[in-house]
């Protein structure tokens, strides 16, 4: 019984649709009529029923009037709206039903008029319309967009819609939405409540306060001023740090490798920087293989990367360097060799062209902190992975035999022989995972700058920099060296450009080594003493 009873109401529900939809048609249709009217206060009166209606057609009706689209058919009394108005044709759609009327003459139309006060109304109540929907982000958006833009027409419903308003963020630009327009009319107390605030719309209208007739207004603006520009300076401050951190974040990775197989085997190897290249390749040749899924190739590039990177680092060592121990004259020569056949196989292979690597929609943007603060995402990303990189190679070097034997045969390599350690292994299990670390750093590059084929060239100076000041073979060194480095090359770059930071950087790791030649961690062990 209650089955057929729940039915019959649906039934009449659904039969009740119809009339209803023609109901609220009727009654748009008698607030429309009350537009075309010769009276500005009779429209104006019409447009305040409109918004009060409820009805979601409302806004773009208002849109429309606001932008004079908003027009009737001359014959049949039909409200249109134009789509385009350019030429003698028009396109236009049925303002209530939204059905495509194809082109109109504009002949046949009339268009709605309004004056200055009306329009003004208009803007009013499409500010107040959008912040009344259920969409938080909405809302925040046409808050922040009325900051500076308050008349007083305006100030009296967006305080009523203050009131209502429970999100924070929407109720701060509101707030300074409206302290503006009281301090344009002279309220001191406005002052304070725009203090603090790093909008730079804000900082204009307290700049405009500063030079007013009112002394006493123009002082406090000048303060809060102060305070703003005190704030400021601790975000450019933080801002610089963040870059100088996720620049040191690419050089630990870049690094990081190097100072694995500089520290075990004592080889200064000049192809490392095209290690970095391969691996940046890798990320590239991912999304060739996978087009329209940049962030599945990301992933995928990172292993595909370390392989890649580590298998020509083992070719390398097996085929070169194992012939030039203890020769490091011979081997940095022979290295530097090797790294300028890679760069003319990538351009033969590839291209000699630089190639750009997508960006995943997860990785594009910044993170807003607030409006003088934002982080680019990449880059939080980047130094991110950097870090996780660290952790990784922590624990193979502390929880694990290879890692054992890695530091055995850093300390002293007589001894580790002498103790049943097969050096030649080490060496190249550590040449091979040195070189696949600076794969991972060609992939998270790849994020950040074109791939091409003199990319490693930029970044290994700069590795065996970090390296040297960290101490030689000490991953910790190289973490806490990459990092202060990448923030003393931020600071120093904006008063000394580019170029001579980086001489200037040198000159201090130059400096810095006559007093600790072992950097800034050194290695422990007989053969570190020797």
């Amino acid at each position: 019984m209650k089955r057929i009873v729940d039915s019959w109401l649906l039934l009449c529900l659904l039969a009740c649709l119809p009339s209803l939809a023609m109901a609220q048609d009727e009654r748009a249709t008698a607030v429309l009529d009350a537009l075309d009217v010769t009276s500005y206060a009779a429209k104006g009166q019409a447009i305040e029923t409109l918004a009060g209606s409820g009805d979601e057609r409302t806004r773009h009706w208002l849109e429309a009037l606001l932008d004079g689209k908003l027009q009737r058919h001359k014959e049949s009394g039909r409200f249109v709206v134009v789509l385009e108005n350019r030429g003698r044709h028009w396109p236009v759609e049925d303002a209530l039903t939204g059905e495509d009327l194809g082109k109109m003459s504009r002949r046949e139309l009339d268009r709605i008029g309004i004056n200055n006060a009306l329009r003004g109304q208009l803007q009013s109540t499409l500010a107040v319309l959008d912040l009344r929907v259920d969409d938080v982000e909405a809302r925040r958006d046409a808050a922040a967009r009325l900051v500076g833009e308050v008349d007083d027409e305006l100030a009296g419903p967006l305080a009523e819609v203050l009131e209502d308003e429970r999100n924070a963020d929407v109720r701060r630009y509101l707030g300074h939405a409206l302290a503006i327009h009281r301090l344009e009319q002279g309220d001191l107390s406005a002052v304070e409540a725009l203090a603090g605030s790093l909008d730079s719309k804000v900082r204009a209208a307290l700049n405009e306060a500063t030079r007013g007739d009112d002394a006493e207004l123009a002082d406090a603006a000048r303060q809060a001023l102060a305070s703003i520009e005190q704030k400021l300076k601790l975000n450019r401050g933080l801002e610089t740090l963040y870059f100088g951190l996720s620049l040191g974040s690419v050089l630990v990775l870049a690094a990081i490798g190097l100072a694995i197989t500089f520290g075990v085997m004592g080889v200064i190897n000049m192809a490392h920087g095209e290690l970095i290249m391969l691996g940046a390749y890798s990320s590239w040749a991912m999304q060739q293989l996978l087009p329209g899924q940049p962030g599945l190739a990301v992933i995928l590039s990172i292993p595909v990367g370390f392989l890649m990177a580590a298998l020509v680092g083992i070719a390398i060592e097996r085929s070169v360097i194992q012939h030039l121990k203890g020769r490091p004259l011979e081997t940095l020569l022979a290295t530097f060799g090797v790294s300028l056949i890679l760069q003319q196989l990538v351009r033969t292979l590839v291209s000699p062209l630089n190639r750009t690597v997508v960006t995943p929609e997860w990785m594009s943007g910044s993170l807003a902190i607030n409006e003088a603060l934002s982080l680019t995402l990449n880059r939080l990303y980047v130094l991110g992975f950097a870090l996780v990189v660290f952790a990784g190679l922590m624990l193979v070097m502390r929880r694990t035999r290879l890692g054992l034997e890695v530091r055995a045969v850093t300390q002293n390599r007589a001894m580790a022989r002498a103790m049943g350690i097969r050096a030649t292994r080490v060496d190249i299990l550590t040449f091979a995972l040195g070189s696949g670390v600076a794969g991972l750093a060609g992939v998270a590059l790849a994020q950040l700058t074109n791939v091409g084929p003199n990319l490693g060239q930029s970044y290994i100076i700069d590795s065996f920099m970090v390296v040297v000041f960290g101490g030689v073979g000490n991953l910790w060194g190289t973490l806490v060296a990459g990092l202060s480095l990448g923030v003393i090359n931020q600071v120093l770059e904006p008063w000394a450009g580019a170029v001579l930071a980086k001489i200037l950087v040198l000159v201090f790791i130059i400096l810095f080594i006559q007093k600790r030649p072992r950097g800034l961690f050194p290695q422990k062990g007989r053969a570190a003493e020797g």
